[in-house]
């Protein structure tokens, strides 16, 4: 008889807190943390609050990190009130956060003498797909570390394959997830401003070229918060392909691959960052191509 794992999940955010949902929904019994108490609150029907990452952590047969960035993962694990001296031998790291093969490789390294067992496996598909579990995951890992947690990948995704054997391979196929998002998205939002500036129909142009051989997912759903002006429904905030993108630019630039399209879309996210929009939906792009100011 099979027994289903415990399961600390450390990271309630916009993508964090929809996939623990689902776990938790899916039979898993959590404990959940996040810095906001409103984040914990929002979640106590179906998960265990914590009153830190460190109690959530203690005991646990998985542990889920699903923060933003690299420095929070560390401090994470390191920190003030950091995970790393209750996980234990037999403890299972989950890191589902994008934050490259670098910082990936940096946190086994360091916790070789506690726990082997790290799998790597960052998310792509957004919100409404985490709620429904039908993410993809790009799984990094020794075969016997993601088999132990494979029933919760399978919870969380319509797809989750193993991409390496080595944490960090599958923050090597996030970025290349990245770039493509990234530069699909900058692309929607150049498209429908130039359709703007010429005096289009803005959604006549989103309905109509949705159906054709210019159709992206970007463009489906981002364009239609564009036609919308609908900036402020924060469904991934543009912070994220801000840090995402440099991720992508640190990658290349190790590997001496040239990503001309990725680096003037990063140029664009910079952009928006510097006109203090950060914390307002991507799709805000849009407004930075038409050199909008607020």
């Amino acid at each position: 008889m099979t027994t289903t794992p415990t399961v600390a999940w450390i990271g309630l955010g916009a993508i964090g807190a929809p996939m623990a949902r689902t776990a938790a929904t899916a039979g898993f019994p959590v404990t959940a943390f996040d810095l906001h108490p409103a984040a914990r609150d929002a979640l106590a029907d179906v998960a265990a609050p914590a009153a830190s990452a460190r109690e959530a952590a203690r005991g646990a047969d998985v542990v889920v990190v699903m923060v933003a960035t690299p420095p929070q993962l560390e401090a994470v694990l390191w920190g003030e009130d950091g995970i790393a001296e209750v996980l234990t031998e037999a403890t299972t790291v989950l890191v589902m956060s994008t934050v490259g093969p670098a910082a990936i490789e940096q946190a086994a390294a360091r916790l070789a003498g506690t726990t082997t067992r790290i799998v790597d496996a960052p998310v792509s598909g957004g919100t409404a797909r985490a709620a429904q579990g039908d993410l993809l995951i790009m799984v990094g890992g020794a075969e016997e570390h993601v088999a132990a947690v494979r029933p919760l990948l399978d919870a969380l995704a319509a797809n989750a394959p193993v991409v390496g054997e080595i944490p960090g391979d599958g923050q090597r196929f996030k970025i290349v997830n990245q770039l493509l998002c990234g530069v699909h998205l900058a692309a929607a939002g150049e498209a429908l401003a130039l359709a703007d500036a010429m005096g289009l129909d803005l959604a006549q142009v989103h309905e109509v070229l949705g159906t054709g051989a210019a159709a992206s997912f970007m463009f489906g759903d981002r364009g239609a918060r564009m036609v919308d002006g609908a900036f402020d429904d924060v469904r991934s905030a543009l912070t994220i392909f801000v840090k995402d993108m440099g991720l992508v630019a640190e990658a290349a630039a190790q590997v001496e691959q040239e990503v001309p399209l990725a680096a003037s879309a990063q140029q664009l996210y910079q952009r928006g960052s510097a006109l203090g929009w950060d914390r307002r939906d991507d799709s805000i792009v849009y407004e930075v191509l038409r050199g909008g100011t607020d």
